[in-house]
């Protein structure tokens, strides 16, 4: 095992660690969700809010996670599953979403929460993934999700282009078999345009699948409060 983990750079603390920051980002995601509802491009409204609140680039890459407009927001919750509605269902997990976002809650980096409930993080795959220490927890926690929603089965979704998508689906894979349960782990071109064309059940926190797919279940939010996950939280709302 590596010392890795997805845990705080260094400054996220004086970006996100008092409550006048916290203040602030509320502030300007309100102001964000103004704009984006009167259709202002997601680029130039988080500029203009930025330089409005002298943001910090980590502070606006924040916001545009958490930012919708009032419509997405509303369609979004829409097609939001409850997590009854899994039983005996088939669901597909965009992989490398909630792999890293829980990676990155688990080494206790800050997690925002939008005003469509979802939570997000700030990193992200740059063309490879590397597992790190909270890699193996993760997929434990899958598991447990798994058992506990009485799922017939679960598909994990990785990038095939991503450096080392083959590894982690093996990973996924062998610790299915290990522990008899029904998962299948795919990789595809473009997991984004599979998961939001698919009739199953999308478990992700990716804005345009969100938008996208016929329905989602929130994940992140069954797993905080089911498995009492202790969390580095930013409301944005």
């Amino acid at each position: 095992m590596n010392n890795r983990n997805r845990g705080k750079n260094t400054g996220d603390d004086g970006l996100f660690g008092s409550q006048k920051q916290v203040d602030k980002l509320k502030m300007a995601a309100q102001d964000m969700r103004y704009l984006l509802s009167r259709d202002y491009p997601e680029k130039a409204s988080s500029e203009l809010v930025g330089n409005r609140y002298r943001l910090k680039t980590r502070q606006i890459q924040a916001l545009r996670g958490a930012a919708a407009s009032a419509q997405q927001i509303g369609n979004r919750k829409l097609k939001q599953a409850e997590v009854s509605e899994l039983k005996d269902k088939v669901v597909y997990l965009d992989g490398f979403n909630v792999l890293i976002l829980l990676e990155s809650l688990l080494s206790g980096a800050y997690i925002f929460e939008g005003a469509d409930g979802c939570f997000r993080d700030l990193s992200g795959v740059h063309g490879t993934y590397k597992r790190v220490n909270q890699t193996q927890r993760v997929i434990e926690l899958a598991a447990l999700f798994f058992q506990k929603a009485e799922i017939r089965k679960l598909v994990w979704i990785f990038d095939q282009p991503v450096s080392n998508s083959g590894r982690i689906k093996q990973m996924v894979l062998d610790y299915a078999e290990e522990n008899q349960l029904n998962w299948e782990a795919e990789l595809a071109y473009n997991p984004d345009k599979f998961l939001a064309e698919s009739s199953e059940i999308a478990v992700s926190s990716d804005a345009w699948i969100l938008d996208h797919c016929q329905q989602w279940f929130n994940l992140i939010e069954y797993l905080i409060t089911e498995e009492k996950l202790d969390v580095h939280l930013i409301k944005m709302v």
